[in-house]
């Protein structure tokens, strides 16, 4: 079955429900997934949400199938207004000639402008057609409101490992797929699975391609896909990274709350996987200062040098050398103490300013008539006591120094400063 020329993936593509991989929640008794593949009245448009390779296709043709609708199938890359008034055109007289339903399903819905999503709300109000639309990215953000109004939105999870055990052994042993001409050992199996990241098209590409390569090795007489025959199969491994997409910011994010929490390990790990894919590492250097100052802060002032360092090493030497200065800066702040007292106090005195607690300057402090101002530097101590701040903010305190790390030291000084500033006993 290697010789056949239409992709494995495809030929294994699911012709009924329980060849469908995974997603026991979004196809659980009741749901929106379930009343369509049911033919259920009351059945709802739906948009499908998901990481490539989770089923949002098979799902579609399975739906069509099942429910007895009419499938008609656009993609937003190649299909504008044009394509999608044709398809409700037809859709409408096969409703009202001849009762047949019709589902659309609309890949990459994202990619439609708000004119051409527009376009689909007639035939979806009237029930001229169940859509089906399928999207990698977030619908909140790249679907019409009134859209998204009248589908159901369901979030469809990476295959776990035993999903794609199960559909690997189907493809092997299927008459669809390989038809059993070869074997897959255990080491195999699990590099297959964990090269695969969730993504089912990935893992029957993937496999193909290593099938391919053990007729090469083997001299068209294979028995068994190795280790080698999938590495041959491969020259890299892509991540499954849209920097325009939801991933990009699923990525950052956990990077971002793995060095707030300390955990250098997982941090180095999502900073490996965004510099695998491509991510613009200024962007990363960029929130790396941001966090410094943000959540580190006082409790180590060190870490915004060392942050700021690393992206000016970035710029200046690039990548891939860059990685070694993001790791670098990325281990140090995670492993730094945290604080975030800078963060809050100008956050709290921004929302008063904006709130309208702008009183009067202190005359003594006026820049024109600064008449009894007391010179700090005429003290030996450099500290005198005086009013700085306008009596109606004289009781905030914005500054609220953490006890971690350096600032456990300037807590102590602060609370002498203050004493000595506004002469408290």
């Amino acid at each position: 079955m290697l010789t056949n020329p239409t992709p494995l993936a495809a030929r294994m593509r699911p012709r009924d429900r329980s060849e469908i991989a995974g997603q026991s929640a979004a196809l659980a008794p009741g749901s929106p997934l379930d009343r369509l593949l049911s033919g259920k009245a009351g059945a709802q448009s739906v948009i499908l949400w998901g990481p490539p390779g989770t089923g949002k296709t098979s799902i579609a043709h399975v739906i069509a199938t099942a429910s007895g609708r009419r499938l008609e199938q656009l993609s937003a890359i190649t299909a504008g207004v044009k394509e999608v008034r044709a398809v409700i055109e037809k859709a409408r007289d096969e409703a009202e000639l001849y009762g047949k339903s019709t589902a659309l399903f609309l890949d990459e819905i994202h990619r439609f402008s708000k004119s051409q999503q527009d376009s689909l709300l007639p035939a979806v109000e009237a029930g001229w057609v169940t859509l089906i639309a399928a999207t990698t990215e977030n619908p909140s953000f790249s679907v019409i409101s009134p859209l998204l109004s009248r589908a159901i939105t369901v979030a469809l999870e990476p295959l776990d490992d035993q999903d794609l055990s199960t559909l690997i052994d189907r493809a092997i042993a299927d008459s669809r797929g390989l038809n059993g001409e070869v074997s897959l050992s255990e080491p195999s199996r699990a590099l297959l699975i964990r090269l695969a990241s969730g993504d089912a098209r990935r893992a029957l590409t993937t496999l193909e391609a290593a099938g391919f390569a053990s007729f090469t090795r083997t001299q068209m007489n294979p028995t068994e896909i190795t280790v080698d025959d999938i590495a041959a199969a491969l020259t890299s491994t892509p991540a499954r990274y849209d920097r325009a997409g939801d991933m990009h910011y699923d990525v950052i994010s956990a990077f971002i709350k793995s060095v707030r929490g300390s955990d250098a390990d997982a941090a180095i790990h999502y900073l490996a996987r965004m510099i695998d894919a491509g991510e613009d590492p200024r962007f990363i250097a960029r929130r790396l200062v941001i966090l410094a100052a943000e959540d580190i802060g006082l409790a180590d002032p060190q870490a915004l040098v060392i942050a700021t360092a690393a992206a000016d090493a970035v710029a200046f030497i690039g990548m891939p050398e860059g990685r070694i200065p993001l790791a670098e800066a990325t281990i140090y702040l995670a492993t730094a103490p945290k604080s975030n007292s800078a963060y809050l106090a100008i956050n709290e005195a921004l929302e008063d300013v904006r709130n309208g607690l702008t009183p009067a300057i202190p005359k003594h402090l006026r820049s024109a008539k600064g008449v009894g101002y007391k010179y700090p530097h005429d003290d030996a101590r450099g500290i005198l006591e005086q009013e700085y701040a306008p009596k109606k903010v004289a009781s905030k305190a914005y500054y609220r120094p953490k006890q971690l790390g350096a600032e456990r030291e300037r807590f102590a000084l602060w609370q002498v400063l203050k004493s000595l500033i506004r002469g408290e006993k």
